[in-house]
């Protein structure tokens, strides 16, 4: 299931008066809360191997979701007793087991990785938008992943989404590195 920023069932609005560069940079919050919609209606704890990609959702804010949900579990009035959260794993362990989050040029967080794994991660270029990295999308890829280990930026960048999608890659030599 690919979910747009836009699939929230809430969506932050602005002052009447608000610039539009206001709304286009709060779009990675529409993607918490559709990912956060989807964490907790327990569909991912129903069907463990659905696999839910994020488009266009950003990625700064995927560490501190697992964390605050994690948290939200152990400390809230509802805990596990009673409460929506019907699974053995933490709702760190499903978001790292079930979803997929997409990076257009989130340069800080992929300093966070161990929170959700280099294998949940997707680039895109959200082209033809305006905040679109085109046509400078290769330098950006490979700022935002040059700090990583060659076998994580593969898969950021290209493994991921071959196999979320079952496309297959071309033969050896495809892939020309700087």
């Amino acid at each position: 299931v690919c979910l747009h920023t836009g699939s929230a069932q809430w969506a932050p609005i602005p002052a009447p008066d608000t610039p539009f560069e206001t709304i286009t940079t709060l779009f990675p919050v529409n993607g918490l809360v559709a990912c956060a919609d989807m964490l907790w209606s327990g569909i991912p704890l129903r069907f463990p191997r659905l696999n839910i990609t994020l488009a266009e959702g950003g990625l700064g804010w995927a560490a501190m979701l697992a964390d605050r949900a994690d948290f939200v579990l152990a400390h809230s009035g509802s805990g596990r007793e009673g409460g929506s959260w019907k699974g053995d794993l933490l709702p760190s362990e499903v978001l790292r087991r079930n979803f997929w989050f997409c990076s257009i040029d989130d340069p800080h967080a992929f300093g966070a990785l161990d929170a959700i794994g280099a294998d949940r991660i997707l680039v895109e270029s959200d082209y033809p938008h305006a905040d679109s990295t085109w046509p400078d999308t290769q330098q950006v890829v490979a700022r935002n992943v040059a700090g990583l280990s060659a076998p994580d930026a593969a898969r950021i960048t290209h493994g991921n989404a071959a196999g979320l999608f079952r496309h297959p890659l071309p033969d050896e030599g495809w892939l020309i590195t700087a």
